[in-house]
């Protein structure tokens, strides 16, 4: 049992090891576009990450002042409505 599991194991090792070689060669014979496709990509991909920092350190600082505007911006005003059901709830007819 041992045997057949260690010979079952080696034809599939070879197997992966052929069929790894025939997908070696196919990426290297078409290799030269391809690459350059990849490289232009992946500049084009850190151009791109590098401009949203920028954008990103030039707008963080209004974007925190905006947030803490409106954090900070508090109505002393009470509504219309709530003075009413207010009181309504007390019994207090105006």
């Amino acid at each position: 049992m041992k045997q057949a599991k260690a010979d079952a194991q080696e034809l599939i090792d070879s197997y992966r090891a052929e069929k790894q070689e025939e997908f070696n060669n196919m990426v290297l014979s078409k290799g030269g576009t391809e690459g350059d496709a990849s490289a232009q990509l992946q500049s084009d991909t850190d151009k791109e990450i590098g401009d949203m920092q920028s954008q990103f350190k030039t707008n963080a600082q209004k974007a925190v002042d905006i947030l803490l505007g409106k954090c900070c911006e508090v109505s002393l005003e009470v509504p219309t409505a709530r003075v009413r059901s207010t009181q309504k709830a007390a019994g207090i007819n105006v």
